[in-house]
């Protein structure tokens, strides 16, 4: 009982952290390209400030009770969840060292004015985001398998998890 609360948590976590990265390059990227540089730097900067508390729970939550629910489960279901909480720590790590930096750039040329490289750091950032993006949404969908059911669906309660009796 105790795995599944936690998988379950494991997937809301995940699900979220999937979700708002694939709302933003689904979403905001393209916005970013079709306003004036000035008003995508100015409102980038902003809402890097509500990121940093909401993403990094959200990433934080992922990685913890995925890496827990590796820790406590075993054979497959410890294989997928240890591989989906390192895919969401490859997100954190990828938003630290790649995303955070060029958001401090980002936040200054909004005060000032931006760099004649400036399409050059602003595609960087966008690859960055588009590979913690994957990394989340994989993350997420090994999760997802964890919990479908193995057999076919007319007897769902006889069907044991795709991650076996250990979940």
């Amino acid at each position: 009982m105790r795995s599944k609360l936690l998988h379950g948590f494991a997937l809301l976590s995940t699900g979220l952290l999937a979700g708002a990265f694939g709302y933003g390059a689904a979403n905001l990227v393209p916005t970013f390209h079709a306003v004036p540089l000035e008003m995508r730097l100015s409102f980038h900067a902003e809402l890097m400030k509500m990121n940093g508390i909401t993403m990094q729970a959200a990433m934080g939550a992922s990685i913890l009770s995925s890496l827990t629910l590796a820790v406590l489960a075993a054979g497959r279901t410890r294989l997928l969840a240890g591989a989906a909480g390192l895919l969401a720590l490859a997100s954190f790590l990828i938003t630290r060292f790649g995303n955070v930096p060029i958001n401090g750039r980002i936040k200054q040329w909004a005060r000032t004015s931006a760099p004649v490289d400036h399409a050059e750091i602003l595609r960087r950032w966008e690859l960055f985001n588009d590979m913690r993006t994957l990394a989340a949404v994989a993350a997420f969908v090994l999760l997802i398998v964890l919990a479908r059911p193995i057999c076919a669906p007319p007897m769902p309660r006889a069907c044991p998890t795709a991650g076996g009796a250990d979940t």
